[in-house]
């Protein structure tokens, strides 16, 4: 239980800020208006059995006048029915896509923040894989299927207090002679329905236990098959360049059978919910009409009074049997909550660990200077091993440094100027005035229009007095100016020399005054990396560069070497 309460207030904590966000008059507007429609469909619920009761009366009378008043009757229903029906599909469609958004935009504004997006990838506190998944499909089903729980249990609950009193007054009072007892039973209905219902609710959960498991489950391997294929696609050039198909499939297998597996033993889960549920449903439609039929029979009721506590019956039945009958839709939702809530933990205790004063963290500063500074800075993998120790450096504008030794080290000491790797110790103080541009081995490339995809992340109107054509020339693309405007997956278009002479041409368009360069140009042969480092160096002459690179020829454009 103390579970339970923990995650619903974990719950509450995450979502309920929605209420008091910036468009909160009209939030609590749509949540009263859905309130108030509910409030119309239970009036409309007691309205039916009252109508049945009036119509079977009429039957029982043989009163042709009696029936065509009630189809009258049946037609004023009916509309307001419709009318009420349209309007809260509207209203609680248009509830769920706001709240919806606006905890999509909180997410993704924690997890796109800073690098955080692949900070959290390295943090093991809880569970976060797929967070692709989670923002775009388990926040859908959290939101979904909240609103949709909550507007039937407070329907149900309605319900139960209408038809009690409904109920408490069809059942009149009953004897029930035990012995030299004779004791009256006032509201026999209602206390049939209660027993009914509690012993119904306690069979369907003890049957419906393991669904929320498997459904948890069955969301995780789902993803990870997704995950799997997207990977894939985005790599296709490179699988197809090595013929990696076979083992690709291998891999597709081995995830479907998790799929398989986890959908066996959910389809066990599912045969004892459907087994019950059967039951439950054919029992619930004769049972009613059998415990007031005596009293129908004795004379005692009329036939529209045995319909109306038939009718009022089920009603308050089924309202009392709401754990029972959205055990499938709690154990959804549970599971993507709980799936959404361990994304926000990771990224939260990431927050934790940057924040908290550690002498093992990498220190960034910005003091009013030009320069690039490392003062006894060591960088440390996860597990701790040290890979860079007592680093002391300071670059300058127009220096230009070759980064030697281990490739994949270098590499962490760029993560470590861009605030991607905290973890080892040191300060790292960053020149104040200028952003520093990194090119990674290969720059990303939004499906967009090629313009567009060059000029990332700006737009393309910022550098509309700057001739990209001209930069692609340079670069030796010239013939992708055909393409600039148009639109495609340019990471599955391009070979991967063409997307590192477009990330010259990014370089060449936002001129940065410091420049990171990782491996930038590997796939290019040597005289091509030597080409690119040459027009760099000559189109700006006054940046500071770093340059990782393998290539011997690299050594003549750098004036410095730091080893590592």
């Amino acid at each position: 239980m103390q579970a339970q309460s923990g995650f619903f207030i974990q719950f509450l904590r995450l979502a309920t800020p929605f209420w008091k966000s910036e468009n909160k008059i009209v939030i609590r507007q749509q949540s009263l208006a859905l309130i108030v429609l509910t409030i119309f469909q239970m009036m409309l619920a007691v309205v039916i059995t009252t109508w049945s009761s009036a119509l079977f009366n009429a039957l029982e009378e043989h009163s042709m006048s009696g029936l065509f008043k009630q189809i009258g009757y049946l037609i004023l229903i009916f509309a307001a029915s419709i009318a009420v029906t349209a309007m809260h599909i509207k209203v609680k469609r248009d509830l769920q896509i706001g709240w919806r958004a606006w905890l999509t935009d909180r997410v993704i504004g924690k997890w796109m923040t800073n690098g955080r997006h692949y900070l959290v990838s390295h943090i093991q506190t809880v569970e976060h894989d797929n967070p692709d998944g989670r923002i775009a499909e388990d926040i859908r089903i959290s939101i979904d299927e909240a609103i949709n729980l909550c507007h039937s249990l407070f329907y149900s609950l309605l319900l139960i207090i209408s038809f009690t009193k409904i109920l408490w007054e069809l059942s009149g009072t009953i004897k029930l002679d035990v012995g030299l007892l004779h004791l009256p039973i006032y509201g026999y209905l209602v206390w049939a329905a209660l027993i009914y219902s509690v012993l119904a609710s306690v069979l369907g959960w003890w049957a419906g236990r393991p669904l929320t498991l498997t459904t948890h489950a069955m969301q995780t391997v789902e993803a990870n098959f997704r995950f799997g294929l997207a990977k894939v696609r985005e790599n296709s050039q490179a699988i197809a360049l090595i013929h990696g198909e076979i083992n690709e499939q291998k891999r597709f297998s081995h995830f479907f059978q998790d799929i398989i597996n986890v959908f066996d033993r959910q389809t066990v889960a599912w045969t004892s919910i459907l087994l019950f549920n059967s039951g439950y449903g054919v029992l619930s439609m004769a049972f009613p009409i059998l415990i007031v039929s005596p009293r129908y029979i004795i004379g005692s009721i009329t036939l529209g009074a045995l319909m109306q506590s038939a009718q009022a019956f089920q009603q308050m039945s089924g309202a009392l049997s709401w754990p029972v009958n959205n055990m499938a839709g709690i154990a959804q939702w549970r599971a993507s909550v709980e799936r959404v809530l361990d994304l926000v933990k990771a990224l939260e205790d990431l927050e934790l660990e940057i924040a908290r004063p550690d002498p093992q963290r990498i220190l960034l500063e910005k003091p009013l200077q030009s320069t690039l500074c490392f003062h006894d800075l060591c960088i440390s993998q996860l597990d701790g091993t040290v890979i860079i120790c007592g680093l002391n450096a300071e670059i300058r504008l127009g220096e230009r440094v070759l980064i030697a030794g281990d490739a994949l080290t270098g590499a962490r000491l760029f993560k470590a100027i861009a605030g991607l790797w905290p973890w080892g110790r040191g300060r790292i103080e960053l020149p104040d005035s200028e952003p520093m541009f990194f090119m990674p081995p290969r720059p990303y490339l939004p499906d967009d229009t090629l313009r567009n995809a060059i000029c990332y992340p700006s737009s393309s109107e910022v550098f509309s007095g700057i001739s990209i054509e001209d930069l692609l020339k340079l670069a030796g693309l010239e013939h992708l100016i055909s393409d600039l405007d148009q639109e495609n997956t340019w990471d599955n278009v391009l070979t991967r020399d063409q997307e590192q002479r477009l990330g010259l041409v990014r370089l060449l368009l936002y001129r940065p005054k410091w420049i990171l360069l990782q491996e930038a140009f590997d796939s290019l042969d040597p005289d091509g990396e030597a080409l690119m480092l040459r027009i760099i160096c000559q189109q700006l002459p006054d940046a500071a560069i770093l340059t990782i690179s393998n290539q011997p020829t690299a050594k003549a454009f750098h004036n410095r070497i730091i080893n590592l």
